[in-house]
C-alpha cells in the first residue's frame, strides 16, 4: 500500500506528517480534498480528444455523402432514391419499387444466372398495380422524350401512355422492351417493394398473347426472387436501421425523457421510502419482465390477433408473405421467455438477503439527504449525453447510408464512435459523485464547514481541474477490451462464412472460450475502474496508482463487505432494469398506435427501436443510480481505509454505516490495521 493513506486524507491522521498543525490536519486546509494535487496521465486526456477530432471528421463525410431515404426506400434503375424529391423526375409520393419487365425478374432467379435482380429495370410508383379484369393494364416509363407528358398527368393516368406510342415503340413494348409493360401479375406492398405473386391473370395473359407478345414466364421463381431479395439480411438490417430514424420520437420520449424522470422519482424515493424499495423493486421486476414478455408474444403472432404484418396497407387476406422480422421476434419471445423465468427463480433465492439491501440502501440514503445536490447532479451529464448520442445516432445513419450501402458497414464507425464517449463521461460522473461522498465520509458524516460549500461542484471542479486524464484512461482501457472483442467476433463471422467446412468441435469450444474469458476480463476492468476512479476522487493519484491503492483495501477486507455489497449491486441492478423495462413497455405502447403501423411511418418491426429505448434507458438510469451505487461504495471503500488505518476500527464511519457493516459479523474480518 506504501503507507498509511489515513496521514494524507484524514482529518485526524492515525500518523503524524511533517508539517501538520495541532489539530491534526495537515497544512490546516481539511485533508481529505484539500491537500495538493497535481494534473495525471495528460497523455490520454490528449488521445480522448484526437479521437473526438477524428470521430467529427469521419461524421463529416457521412453527413455529405449520406442519405437515411435510402434505408427505406429503393432505387429506380436512374439510381433516383425512391420518394426523393430532388430526384428527376420529381419522385415525391412515389415510393414504391416496382420491377417492370417480368422475364427480368425470372431471369435473375435462375440458378447460375449472371443477371442480378438490381440489374432489372425498375421505376417508383405510388401503389403496387394490379391487373385488369376485363383487359390489360400497362405500366409506363417515365414520360420523357416524345412523349409529352408531366409526372403529375402520368400518375392520373396510372402510368398508362401506351396509346401515345408510335407504332415501333409499340412493336417494342410486346417484346418487353419498354417504354409500357404489361401488368400480368398482382403485387402486394411489402416494405416499400412490389412483390409479385406467382399467379398470373388469366384475362390479362391472354389479350397479352392476342396482341402478339412475347412468351412470359409463369413460375414460383417471379415470386420467390423478389421475396428473397426483400427477405435478405443486408436489405432487413437496413430496415431495422430505418426503422430508428423513423422512430425518432419514440426514442426521445422513451429513450430519453422517461428515464429521467423514472430516475429522479426513484432516488426521491430512496431518500423518504428506503424500507420498502427493495421489495418494490423485486415485485415490480418481475411484472415488467412478464409485461415485456407478453409484447413480443403478441407481435410474433402467438397470442392475440395481432401479429407484425410485412405488407404496407390492404392486401388479398389469403395472401400470407412470412419476413425474418417475425423470426426474430419469436427468437426474442423465448429469450424473454427464459429471462423471465430465471428472474422469478432468482428473485425467490434473494428474499432473505432483501433486509441486508434494505441497509445498505439506508446508508445511501442518508448521504443523498445530507449533500442534496447529488441528486440532481446527474442531469448535467445526461443533457451531455443527450447531446452526443443525438449526433451520434444522425451521424451513423448517414455513414450507414453514405456511398455503396454494404452490410455490416456501420458496425465499425458506429462502435468506434460509441466505445470511449459514453464511457468517458459516466466515468467523470462517477469520480464526482465519489468525490462529494468522500466528504461526507470524512467530516464523520456530519454537515460542517469541514465540507466544502456544495460538494458536488467542488468535486467537479478537481475532476476537471486534474483528473480527467485519468478518467480517459480508464475509459481508453475498457474499449481496448471491447474493440479486441468486436474484432475477434468479427473475425469469426468471416471465417465461418467463407469457410465452407464445418467447424469442429474445438474450433467452436475455443470461439465459446475466447469470448468467455474476454467477457470476464471485461468485467473485471470495469469492476476494478469503478473502484480506482473512487480513490482518484479522494487521493488525486493516477488511474494505475488510485487502482492498487483500491484493490488492496477490497482483498483486505473481502469478507467484510463482499456479502453487503454484493446484495446492494443485485438491487441497484434490478432498479436499473425496472427503468429500462418501463422504457421498453413505453415504447411498445408508442409503437402499437396507428402512426407507426401504416403509411409512411410505419416500421418494419418494433423491435430495434423497442431494443434501442431500452438501451437508451438503462444508459440514462445508470447516470443516476450511479449517486446510490457509488456513494455504497465510496463509503465502503473509506470505511476499510479508516479500518486499516486504526487497528480494525473505523473512526470516521457514520453509526449507521458502522451497524451495517460489524453486523456480518465480527469472526470474518479480515482487515490488516496493524502489520
Amino acid at each position: 500500500m506504501g503507507g498509511p493513506l489515513g496521514a494524507i486524507i484524514g482529518r485526524y491522521p492515525a500518523a503524524a506528517a511533517s508539517g501538520s498543525n495541532e489539530d491534526g490536519r495537515i497544512g490546516g486546509d481539511g485533508g481529505i480534498i484539500k491537500h495538493n494535487r497535481k494534473c495525471r496521465d495528460l497523455v490520454f486526456l490528449i488521445i480522448f480528444i484526437a479521437f473526438w477530432v477524428a470521430m467529427i471528421v469521419n461524421s463529416s463525410f457521412g453527413f455529405n455523402q449520406g442519405n437515411p431515404l435510402r434505408l427505406m426506400y429503393g432505387l429506380d434503375y436512374k439510381g433516383n432514391i425512391c420518394g426523393n424529391r430532388h430526384a428527376d423526375p420529381d419522385l415525391r409520393e412515389l415510393e414504391v419499387r416496382y420491377w417492370l419487365n417480368p422475364n427480368q425478374v425470372y431471369q435473375s432467379g435462375l440458378k447460375n444466372s449472371q443477371f442480378d435482380l438490381a440489374d432489372a429495370r425498375s421505376i417508383c410508383l405510388m401503389e403496387c398495380p394490379i391487373p385488369s379484369e376485363d383487359g390489360i393494364n400497362w405500366v409506363c416509363d417515365y414520360p420523357e422524350g416524345d412523349i409529352r407528358l408531366s409526372v403529375d398527368d402520368w400518375i392520373d393516368r396510372d402510368y398508362d401512355y401506351y396509346e401515345y406510342l408510335t407504332p415501333e415503340t409499340r412493336n417494342s413494348s410486346l417484346q418487353l422492351q419498354g417504354p409500357c409493360y404489361p401488368v400480368i401479375f398482382p403485387s402486394v406492398n411489402v416494405y416499400w417493394s412490389c412483390q409479385f405473386i406467382a399467379r398470373a391473370s388469366n384475362v390479362s395473359l391472354k389479350h397479352w398473347q392476342q396482341m402478339g407478345g412475347v412468351d412470359i414466364d409463369e413460375n414460383i421463381i417471379i415470386d420467390k426472387t423478389i421475396h428473397r431479395a426483400i427477405n435478405s439480411p443486408s436489405a432487413v438490417l437496413k430496415r431495422y436501421v430505418a426503422d430508428i430514424w423513423k422512430a425518432g420520437p419514440v426514442l426521445i420520449v422513451c429513450g430519453g425523457i422517461l428515464p429521467l424522470f423514472l430516475s429522479i422519482i426513484w432516488l426521491l424515493m430512496i431518500r423518504h421510502f428506503v424500507a420498502g424499495m427493495t421489495w418494490i423493486t423485486v415485485i415490480l421486476f418481475n411484472a415488467l419482465v412478464i409485461s415485456v414478455t407478453m409484447f413480443y408474444y403478441r407481435k410474433a403472432g402467438w397470442i392475440g390477433s395481432d401479429a407484425l404484418s410485412v405488407v404496407i396497407g390492404e392486401s388479398d387476406p389469403y395472401i400470407h408473405i412470412s419476413g425474418r422480422e417475425i423470426n426474430h421476434l419469436r427468437a426474442v419471445a423465448i429469450l424473454m421467455t427464459i429471462v423471465m423465468i430465471i428472474s422469478f427463480l432468482s428473485s425467490i433465492a434473494i428474499v432473505r438477503r432483501l433486509l441486508i439491501a434494505t441497509s445498505v440502501l439506508k446508508v445511501a440514503a442518508k448521504v443523498i439527504g445530507e449533500v442534496q445536490a447529488l441528486i440532481i447532479f446527474p442531469i448535467l451529464p445526461y443533457v451531455i449525453l443527450a447531446i452526443f448520442y443525438m449526433f451520434w445516432f444522425s451521424a451513423a445513419l448517414h455513414l450507414f447510408s453514405s456511398g455503396q450501402i454494404l452490410k455490416n458497414d456501420c458496425n465499425v464507425n458506429c462502435c468506434s464512435f460509441d466505445l470511449k464517449s459514453n464511457k468517458f463521461i459516466i466515468a467523470c460522473s462517477s469520480t464526482v459523485i465519489a468525490g462529494s461522498v468522500a466528504s461526507y465520509y470524512w467530516a464523520r458524516g456530519e454537515i460542517s464547514q469541514e465540507i466544502p460549500f456544495l460538494p458536488v461542484f467542488s468535486s467537479t471542479k478537481r475532476l476537471l481541474r486534474y483528473n480527467l486524464g485519468s478518467v480517459a484512461l480508464g475509459s481508453l482501457i475498457v474499449s481496448i477490451v471491447e474493440w479486441v472483442r468486436f474484432i475477434l467476433e468479427a473475425l469469426r463471422r468471416r471465417i465461418r462464412h467463407g469457410d465452407p467446412a464445418p467447424v469442429t468441435c474445438i474450433g467452436k469450444l475455443m470461439s465459446t472460450s475466447s469470448q468467455c474469458c474476454l467477457g470476464c476480463i471485461d468485467w473485471t476492468i470495469k469492476s476494478v475502474n469503478r473502484n480506482a476512479y473512487i480513490m482518484i476522487a479522494i487521493t488525486g493519484k493516477g488511474f494505475n496508482r488510485a487502482s492498487a491503492i483500491a484493490t488492496g483495501l477490497i482483498m483486505n477486507n473481502i469478507l467484510r463487505i463482499g456479502k453487503v455489497n454484493v446484495i446492494g449491486d443485485v438491487i441497484l441492478y434490478l432498479g436499473k432494469l425496472c427503468v429500462s423495462l418501463s422504457c421498453a413497455l413505453f415504447a411498445f405502447l408508442m409503437l402499437d398506435t396507428h402512426k407507426y403501423k401504416s403509411a409512411h411511418n410505419k416500421i418494419s418491426s418494433p423491435l430495434f427501436p423497442v431494443l434501442v429505448s431500452w438501451g437508451l434507458g438503462y444508459v440514462v438510469v445508470t447516470l443516476f443510480f450511479a449517486v446510490v451505487e457509488m456513494s455504497i461504495d465510496t463509503l465502503i471503500l473509506s470505511f476499510c481505509q479508516d479500518a486499516e488505518e486504526h487497528q480494525g476500527t473505523a473512526q470516521y464511519a457514520p453509526p449507521l454505516l458502522m451497524a451495517t457493516l460489524d453486523g456480518q459479523g465480527e469472526t470474518h474480518r479480515v482487515t490488516q490495521g496493524s502489520s
